[in-house]
C-alpha cells in the first residue's frame, strides 16, 4: 500500500480513538452514559476503520467523508466550549490529514498535467 493509504488509515484510527477517548473518558456528557455517547460519535467513521482493517482500497475516501463531520465537529466545538478547544483542535487537524492524504493522489495527478501553451 503506499504511503497516502497508510497516513489516511493512521488518521481514521487516530480519530476512532480521539473521539473514545474524549467522549467516553475526558469529557463524559453529563445528560446521557459515556458509552452511549462515545458509540455515537465513533459511528460515522467506524466504516472506514472495518474497511481499512480489511485493507479495502476505498477505506481512505469513505473515512474522508466521514472526517468532514468530524472537521466541522470540531471547529463547532473549539468555538463553542473553550474546556474542550484543544481536543476539538486536534479532532479538526486529524480530519483535514485524512482528506489530504485521501485525496493526494488525485491531486498530484490533476496538477501534474503539462500545460500546453495555446496556438495564436
Amino acid at each position: 500500500m503506499s504511503a497516502t493509504y497508510r497516513c489516511a488509515v493512521l488518521g481514521i484510527f487516530l480519530l476512532l480513538a480521539l473521539q473514545l477517548l474524549w467522549h467516553g473518558f475526558l469529557f463524559p456528557s453529563a445528560g446521557a452514559p459515556a458509552w452511549l455517547v462515545a458509540g455515537l460519535f465513533v459511528l460515522p467513521i467506524l466504516p472506514a476503520a472495518s474497511m481499512a482493517v480489511r485493507r479495502h482500497r476505498h477505506a481512505p475516501f469513505w473515512g474522508a467523508v466521514a472526517a468532514l463531520f468530524y472537521f466541522s465537529h470540531g471547529l463547532m466545538e473549539a468555538w463553542a466550549i473553550p474546556e474542550t478547544r484543544m481536543l476539538a483542535l486536534i479532532e479538526a487537524a486529524l480530519s483535514v490529514g485524512i482528506i489530504v492524504a485521501a485525496s493526494w493522489n488525485g491531486l498530484k495527478a490533476r496538477f501534474n498535467k503539462k500545460k500546453i501553451p495555446p496556438t495564436v
